[in-house]
């Protein structure tokens, strides 16, 4: 039911550290041909700190862990990639189907694996106009559920940032800022919102995961999340920011676009609202969480061993 990568398994059976990486950003997130090479510079950035790369996906209707470079190829090239969040997954294999992994499928997955931390660039949240749509997104469930350290750039900017922190907190998901006090607004290091704990070094948010997975029944039973501001050199203004969203969720609205498409469809009008400086942003934010989660990754196997 669950097919784990050769070198996957050799680094779990050896107790190296490993990284798991999501595929929606390749299939749904990020436009061609930026999808594909940044597919291939994260798990770059990963090895480069130490760690092995596991990019989770559904391949014929099989769970991937440790997707190989031809399906990094067909997920970044095909149009009939699924997007799958952890209700999908036995949909898909049961129709024998391609399917990228969110945020909540790939913590599910990277769990079933027994990989503990998982980097990606922000995670879905509570909508804006939640009051309408209800809409809030299955990651925050499954952060609660999933003992996976999740590394992110905070929440998505598109969403509700205030209510999806107050979300995380009603669900017991400890929030921990990496060398910050605020919760991170993806394209901005500052949200207004503070963190009630800090970790400024990978060790230290290493040993804070370790002691939350090592005693569940006291702790959390789920997921950490490590928020990461944004590289400062390509952060965007906030005011810029909240212009964009604004305009890209009028857009959103006029055509009725509902569901899981909305994400996909306010990050292009992002890029669109922005003239490309969204991607350059996220491109550089999804590098910077990769390589930390790696270093937590590698802190966290020395702690262990």
């Amino acid at each position: 039911m669950l097919h784990i990568a050769p070198e996957i398994a050799r680094a779990r059976a050896e107790a190296r550290p490993i990284v798991a990486l999501e595929s929606t950003l390749i299939s749904h997130g990020l436009p061609a041909p930026h999808n594909l090479e940044v597919a291939h510079a994260l798990e770059q950035e990963v090895r480069a700190a130490g760690a092995v790369p596991a990019t989770i996906g559904v391949l014929g209707g099989i769970p991937t862990v440790g997707l190989d470079a031809a399906a990094l190829e067909h997920f970044a090239n095909s149009d009939t990639i699924r997007k799958l969040t952890r209700r999908d997954l036995a949909t898909a294999m049961a129709r024998k189907q391609d399917g990228a992994t969110t945020v909540a499928a790939t913590m599910a997955l990277a769990a079933a694996a027994g990989v503990p931390i998982f980097a990606t660039g922000g995670i879905g949240g509570v909508h804006r106009g939640v009051q309408v749509s209800w809409d809030i997104s299955a990651d925050l469930t499954e952060l609660a559920r999933t003992p996976v350290l999740v590394v992110c750039a905070g929440a998505k900017a598109i969403l509700n940032l205030p209510a999806t922190l107050e979300h995380l907190e009603t669900l017991g998901v400890p929030v921990v800022g990496f060398a910050t006090d605020e919760f991170p607004a993806f394209y901005n290091a500052s949200s207004g919102l503070p963190l009630p704990v800090r970790a400024d070094t990978p060790t230290e948010a290493a040993q804070l995961w370790q002691a939350q997975r090592a005693a569940p029944e006291l702790c959390a039973p789920g997921g950490m999340l490590l928020c990461v501001p944004p590289p400062a050199e390509v952060a965007l203004p906030r005011q810029e920011v909240e212009v964009a969203i604004a305009r890209a969720l009028a857009r959103a609205e006029s055509v009725g676009v509902r569901g899981p498409a909305v994400t996909p469809f306010l990050l292009a009008a992002m890029a669109e609202e922005t003239h490309g400086e969204s991607i350059t942003t996220n491109v550089a934010l999804l590098r910077q969480n990769a390589r930390i989660a790696a270093q937590v990754a590698v802190a966290l196997a020395q702690t262990d061993r």
